[in-house]
């Protein structure tokens, strides 16, 4: 269901005597909005990863569009880490996108991922204040009866938390 790099290093980045650090599956949780980005940008970011021996993880083409998030990408955002979000026009029109994003923040707290934006034809500024695209996106979740309104302000504090992170 998901594609992975592989490496010859060890999945782990904790040394042995160090057992109260969490033992990560992947380095890298690719999250991004493929109908943006999978064709070219993050095509080339994964491939980059995987040459230099970095384990990602990034869903499957296979993966519908409009499905339930699986709990095999939020356990793959628990196991990294590190998570790359790169974030595209279209990314908060995703329920897929939001809620990935949303368990890497909480992971943030909890585990002490990593969290390295990608500002991809979007300005920080648009995402801290939620202007443009950002605005529009929530708009049709809020309207969305099929959406919570509680996961549509857990949405908004964490794009509001990315955009106050160098990318």
């Amino acid at each position: 269901m998901a594609t992975q790099a592989t490496s010859s290093s060890p999945s782990s980045t904790s040394s042995p005597s160090s057992s109260s650090c969490p033992r990560w599956k992947y380095h890298v949780f690719l999250s991004f909005c493929g109908v943006d980005t999978r064709k070219n940008f993050t095509d080339h970011l994964y491939t980059a990863l995987k040459q230099k021996g970095i384990i990602t993880f990034r869903d499957d083409e296979k993966l519908e569009r409009g499905k339930y998030i699986s709990s095999e990408l939020l356990k793959a955002i628990e196991e990294s880490k590190y998570a790359i979000i790169v974030l595209s026009t279209n990314y908060a029109s995703s329920r897929w996108c939001l809620t990935e994003l949303a368990k890497i923040f909480e992971c943030m707290k909890k585990t002490k991922l990593i969290v390295l934006p990608i500002f991809y034809h979007v300005d920080p500024s648009d995402v801290r204040n939620q202007k443009g695209t950002l605005a529009e996106a929530f708009a049709k979740h809020e309207e969305d009866t099929r959406v919570n309104t509680e996961d549509v302000q857990v949405w908004k504090a964490a794009l509001k938390d990315l955009g106050h992170i160098s990318g």
